[in-house]
């Protein structure tokens, strides 16, 4: 690895509005640049829009996804990456042969780089799974991709460490949604709506355990025991109805914030990477220290096949074939 600066970005999407959601990319993009950024990250399947696809029929879904790379997405974001002369990262929904993906893609201004599909896929019962984990080789640096749920599962990150990855894109669309736990739950929109004239009670909202309080309960976490900066992107704005919080940020190998997005509003931030930290962590010391010979169980396959449940109900009560 090598020093580098990395954005990551936080923008209201508009459901199944690729122009106005490309828009948006392109001019954050611009502004992480300016800032010397070298790669920008932005959110889960923020191409297309994500929640809005829960009552889908397949074919709607089929109709909605894209080929990758040969799409019109992915060819709109290798127009960026030229015309800035920068990586960019960005979700969308992927059709390939009879399956459709959750995927994130990475393009550079030589063209289409990598591409990762969420291996805990549920806002859709017609996705398919990814079945690999996705490592790359990019400006110098080991990069790593996990979506969403997947950097729940500790197994998901430490298995894309043990491949190498030295910076670890976590798109997501995620928080103040339903929840059992104390303190989590949707937040009023229109507290969002209102949020120029009262940005205190919003603010107070995304920082406390809806948004920012439950998330760096875990995510940190991931970067700290793996020795792996993680840049994390996420949606802000209203989304089918709820309210995401943003708060796209960077962690160190440490688990510490180095950047992050504090407006209520779209943004972009740019962070310095250095690589002296990696090896400095304490989590490459744990994967020295690790001892395969002892952990068969993680591996067993279970008495019953994998499923990847939300936290909060999905609204599939009637979606058409």
């Amino acid at each position: 690895m090598r020093d580098i600066r990395v954005g990551t970005a936080q923008f209201e999407y508009r459901n199944g509005d690729v122009g106005f959601n490309l828009g948006r990319i392109r001019d954050l993009t611009r502004q992480a640049v300016e800032r010397g950024a070298e790669l920008v990250s932005f959110p889960e399947c923020c191409l297309q829009a994500y929640s809005y696809v829960q009552t889908f029929s397949r074919q709607r879904l089929w109709e909605l996804a894209e080929p990758v790379p040969s799409g019109p997405s992915v060819q709109a974001l290798i127009a960026i990456a030229r015309e800035f002369r920068v990586a960019v990262g960005a979700g969308l929904f992927e059709r390939d042969g009879d399956r459709i993906h959750n995927t994130y893609v990475v393009v550079s201004p030589e063209g289409f780089i990598a591409r990762h599909r969420k291996l805990h896929t549920f806002v859709s019962r017609y996705l398919t799974p990814g079945d690999e984990f996705t490592t790359f080789d990019l400006l110098g640096t080991r990069w790593g991709i996990l979506i969403c749920y997947d950097n729940n599962l500790p197994e998901n990150v430490r298995a894309t460490a043990l491949l190498g990855a030295e910076i670890l894109l976590m798109p997501h669309v995620t928080g103040c949604l339903p929840s059992t736990m104390p303190g989590r739950g949707t937040v009023d929109p229109a507290l969002w709506h209102n949020r120029h004239r009262d940005p205190v009670r919003l603010r107070q909202e995304f920082q406390g355990p809806k948004g920012r309080g439950w998330l760096l309960r875990w995510l940190p976490t991931r970067c700290w025991e793996n020795g792996v900066y993680g840049v994390y992107s996420n949606p802000i704005g209203l989304d089918e109805g709820e309210v995401r919080p943003g708060g796209s940020l960077i962690l160190d190998p440490f688990g510490e914030v180095l950047a992050e997005c504090t407006d209520l509003d779209d943004q972009v931030v740019v962070g310095l990477l250095t690589a002296e930290k990696v090896e400095l962590s304490s989590g490459r010391r744990y994967l020295r220290a690790r001892r395969p010979e002892l952990y068969g169980k993680l591996v067993e396959p279970g008495s019953e096949p994998p499923v990847t449940e939300p936290g909060w109900k999905l609204k599939t009560d009637s979606p058409s074939p």
